[in-house]
């Protein structure tokens, strides 16, 4: 009798043990369905914010170039760290950096943010994928991204007694660059005169 009653309590028990593991396998499914979405999104941010940098870094090092060209009048040298001079475009560099990184320009595509920024929206090339929760084989994620150049340096114009032949010495955050026009093989660099940076 003892041994009968084991056996219902085992056949009673074995569809609870079923549902319990269907039901751990589901959560499972789910869990990794989560991740992938994450994945997913966390590529979508890269692939953005890589854009963005890389059209800002673009224009910053023409206008690092316009600079140069300029660095023997002073009196265009604050225009250009503005960024109130004429350069080339610089999306196509967010368009190569967003396929590098699995993705399409889309949304509002890359777009200037004043004069010294760019916002990049993307879509991942490829989808979430299969997974427990319907719909996400065809769902593409999408991520937005700004970027800003931050001039780094200020210069105060020479003396009216200075003469002709002296430049202002730039200070770049923590260093000071005398200038000799009569000797301009030590410039700063792009980096030296602009950071580039994702805004908050």
């Amino acid at each position: 009798m003892t041994h009968l009653r084991q056996y219902r309590d085992a056949g009673q028990a074995f569809p609870i043990y079923i549902t319990v593991v269907a039901g751990l396998l589901f959560l499972a499914f789910a869990y990794l369905a989560v991740g992938q979405a994450a994945a997913n999104r966390n590529g979508a941010q890269t692939a953005a914010d890589a854009a963005a940098l890389a059209a800002a870094q673009n224009k910053r090092d023409q206008l690092a170039d316009k600079w140069v060209e300029a660095v023997l009048d002073p009196a265009k040298w604050q225009d250009i760290f503005d960024g109130k001079v004429g350069v080339d475009e610089s999306c196509w560099r967010a368009y190569q950096l967003a396929a590098q990184n699995d993705a399409t320009i889309a949304g509002g595509g890359c777009v200037p943010v004043g004069l010294l920024g760019f916002k990049v929206d993307v879509r991942t090339s490829k989808p979430v994928g299969d997974s427990v929760v319907p719909g996400t084989e065809n769902v593409h994620s999408t991520a937005t991204a700004t970027a800003v150049i931050e001039p780094l340096c200020t210069f105060k114009s020479p003396g009216e007694d200075a003469g002709d032949n002296v430049l202002p010495q730039l200070t770049c955050k923590d260093r000071n660059w005398d200038l000799n026009p009569d000797d301009l093989t030590d410039l700063p660099g792009p980096e030296d005169l602009f950071d580039v940076h994702l805004a908050d």
